[in-house]
């Protein structure tokens, strides 16, 4: 515990640094996030850097899209490429000339070398080949226009230990690791390099990444000793994992994965704020809806799982249905309405009767796309569901009907004269619940469950729902 109160007591910085070699994901957006609550909660720095050195791999709009729909989520950030700060520039393509300084210190101290095995980063196949070259020999190889890797020369039995703020005391040996490159034959860094440089540079206190980085602790730790650099506080956190216990692959189609898509299908970012947030953390008590600010003040590190975070697709629903249900009714409306643009037979209708129609299922989407499958029921003619004939086979449905068509049919068409038809029916038939609103439902809605069936038969209009019961009441006569 005082160990851990010795490290508070340094400001917190942490970073978040994506390739932008794909768009942000979801196990993406956790890393961010976690880092992003753990310094706001400690009062500490949130730094985005771009990792952008594996050229070949970059793609068109993944920086943009980090960036964007990290906004979107909610999530500031202290420094970076778009809001500068002190340690600036915050791409690593930017910064080679850094790199290059500490990789030649390395070499000069004899603790990295240059590698001529044309910068494969596999050194057991070549175990001391280079390591040992004269400086004549390294001349024959740089006259052949072979340009030199840099490696990094792992030292022999020694162990690497770390307290992990998730795993707790963890314990490697160096000589399960062969020497690996640290500096590629274009003079551009590794990922091991760069970053072991860049969270030194940039004073970075506390590295909170996901629990395949692992494995390069280790050797980071190593880089981090051999530069006499001080190791910030490393944590792991537990892999993210689908509804068979697998981890989640992006390859996987049948999960949403991609920040970006959410924001599409109609979730709000609320949602997938507090949903992401349970993605191996949880609170104190049985709260599970929290504001960002309430989020920030319970971020507790110790309360991070050890055990697989499973990705729930149905409580991301439950949670954006919540978060749907507690907005305003314009708020609601406003959200809902672009999912319905270019739909023709939604743009016949008034003002109005789209506005009613949104609102109608304001308590049952659990994404607002979901309104496009709501319209088929005012749109279509569909056939009664099957399997009705308890409900509608019963004695008193055929009078109770007729009834209830007689008191629609001399009025005018508001939901407050078809609520009084409701009434009315049931007064005249003596029929109530079920008996009374199943019937009306079914022969009317051709549906066996939906919205208020007041708003519902208001949005159908006179015609259609009249000519429903009509048919009905036809067919039973014959």
């Amino acid at each position: 515990m005082f160990k851990e109160e010795q490290e508070m007591k340094k400001k917190v910085r942490v970073r978040y640094a994506p390739s932008p070699t794909g768009f942000l994901h979801i196990g993406n957006a956790r890393t961010a996030l976690f880092n992003y609550l753990f310094a706001r909660h400690h009062g500490g720095d949130f730094i985005i850097r771009i990792e952008d050195t594996d050229v070949k791999r970059n793609v068109r709009g993944g920086e943009k899209s980090q960036l964007d729909y990290l906004k979107w989520l909610g999530i500031d950030w202290d420094e970076s490429i778009d809001v500068g700060g002190p340690y600036a520039p915050y791409r690593q393509i930017d910064r080679l000339p850094i790199y290059k300084k500490y990789a030649d210190q390395l070499v000069d101290k004899g603790l990295a070398y240059k590698c001529y095995c044309q910068g494969t980063t596999n050194s057991l196949k070549y175990p001391g080949t280079c390591k040992h070259l004269t400086p004549a020999q390294q001349q024959a190889f740089e006259d052949q226009g072979i340009t030199p890797a840099l490696r990094f020369s792992i030292p022999s039995n020694h162990e690497i230990t770390f307290d992990d703020m998730v795993k707790g005391s963890m314990s490697f040996q160096s000589d399960d690791f062969g020497d690996f490159i640290i500096m590629k034959q274009d003079g551009i860094p590794t990922y091991q390099f760069a970053v072991v440089v860049d969270d030194h540079e940039m004073d970075i206190s506390h590295v909170l990444r996901g629990d395949d980085h692992l494995s390069n602790t280790p050797k980071q730790i190593m880089l981090y000793q051999a530069l006499n650099f001080p190791v910030p506080t490393f944590g792991h956190m537990t892999l993210i994992v689908n509804e068979y216990g697998k981890k989640l692959s992006k390859r996987d189609t049948n999960i949403t994965q991609y920040i970006e898509d959410f924001k599409q299908k109609g979730y709000t970012p609320q949602a997938l704020f507090n949903f992401i947030s349970f993605l191996g953390w949880s609170p104190v008590g049985t709260q599970t809806h929290f504001t960002k600010e309430e989020l920030i003040q319970h971020f507790d590190p110790t309360r991070l799982s050890k055990s697989p975070a499973f990705f729930d697709q149905k409580l991301l629903r439950n949670y954006n249905n919540h978060y749907l249900k507690e907005m305003s009714d314009s708020e609601f409306i406003s959200f809902v309405l672009p999912f319905l643009a270019n739909n023709p037979i939604i743009e016949k209708q008034s003002k109005e009767w789209i506005e009613d129609f949104i609102s109608l299922y304001k308590k049952e989407l659990s994404s607002a796309e979901e309104i496009r499958e709501k319209v088929s029921l005012f749109t279509t003619d569909n056939s009664l569901p099957v399997d009705n004939d308890e409900i509608l086979s019963q004695d008193h449905v055929t009078s109770m009907l007729t009834v209830f068509k007689n008191n629609l049919q001399s009025s005018d068409w508001t939901k407050e004269t078809i609520q009084s038809a409701i009434s009315q029916t049931k007064t005249e038939s003596k029929q109530k619940g079920k008996q009374l609103m199943m019937p009306i439902r079914l022969v009317t809605t051709h549906q066996n469950s939906g919205p208020d069936l007041v708003s519902t038969l208001f949005l159908l209009g006179k015609e259609k729902v009249m000519n429903r019961i009509q048919d009905f009441l036809t067919k039973k006569v014959v």
